[in-house]
C-alpha cells in the first residue's frame, strides 16, 4: 500500500493503532499522620494510574490510595515516611461569618502559595458533587469564602487564625475556570471522620434510615 508521506505526516496512516496518550495533572493536599496520610480530594486523583507526592522539601514519593469518598470528594493517601509535620484539626462548627481564614495549595504547580479571606457562609450546596452510582447520596456543606483559589489549589489547606486546619479546598465558582470571588471547602470535622473511616475500614461508614416519602 503507497502512502503520501505528506497525508501520512499530517493525517497518521489509516487503521494503524495509535499510541496511548498520558496526561499528567496536580493539586494539593494535607498531611494529618506523621507516619504518611495524606488528605486531598478524590478528584484530584479520580482515575489516575499513579499517584506522586512532592513534599515541600522537595522529596517525592509514590503513593497508595487507601481510600476514596466520592459522595463527600475525599480521598485519603499513604506514603511511606516517618516523622512528618503534620496540620491539627480544628472544629469547624464553631467558625464564624467574617472570620479571617488561610487557604493554603499549589495553584498552578506554584509550590506552598498563601491567600487570605473571610468565610462568607457556611453550610453551602452548590451541587458539585454528582450521584453517578445510583447508591450514595451527595454530601455538600461547604465552607465559602473569598480567599483567592485557583486550580492545583484542590485538595489543599483552609486555616484559621491559630493555624488549625478548618477546611479542604475543593471548588470555586467561575464560569471560566479560574477564580473569580468565590471558593469551597469542605469542613474539617467532615473531612475528618471520612479520613478516619477511609483509614479505619476503607471506606465510609454511613447509617440510613429506612424510610421513603
Amino acid at each position: 500500500m503507497n502512502i503520501d508521506p505528506f497525508f501520512d505526516f499530517f493525517f497518521g496512516r489509516p487503521n494503524q493503532p495509535r499510541e496511548p496518550q498520558y496526561r499528567e495533572g496536580s493539586g494539593s493536599g494535607v498531611i494529618i499522620s506523621t507516619d504518611g496520610y495524606i488528605v486531598t480530594n478524590n478528584h484530584v486523583i479520580d482515575n489516575a494510574s499513579t499517584v506522586e507526592v512532592t513534599l515541600n522539601d522537595k522529596r517525592k514519593f509514590d503513593a497508595k490510595v487507601i481510600g476514596t469518598d466520592p459522595s463527600t470528594d475525599i480521598a485519603l493517601l499513604k506514603i511511606e515516611a516517618d516523622s512528618l509535620p503534620i496540620i491539627s484539626f480544628g472544629n469547624s462548627d464553631n467558625l464564624h461569618i467574617g472570620e479571617w481564614v488561610l487557604a493554603v495549595g499549589n495553584p498552578f504547580n506554584l509550590t506552598s502559595t498563601i491567600t487570605a479571606g473571610i468565610i462568607s457562609a457556611k453550610a453551602r450546596n452548590i451541587n458539585m458533587i454528582e450521584n453517578t452510582d445510583g447508591l450514595e447520596s451527595p454530601i455538600e456543606s461547604f465552607i465559602q469564602t473569598d480567599a483567592a483559589v485557583n486550580s492545583g489549589n484542590s485538595g489543599g489547606a483552609l486555616v484559621d487564625a491559630n493555624g488549625k486546619l478548618i477546611g479542604i479546598i475543593t471548588a470555586i465558582a467561575s464560569g471560566n475556570g479560574y477564580y473569580t470571588g468565590y471558593s469551597f471547602a469542605i469542613p474539617s470535622n467532615l473531612a475528618q471522620k471520612v479520613a478516619a473511616d477511609l483509614k479505619q475500614h476503607g471506606y465510609v461508614q454511613r447509617a440510613y434510615l429506612g424510610v421513603n416519602v
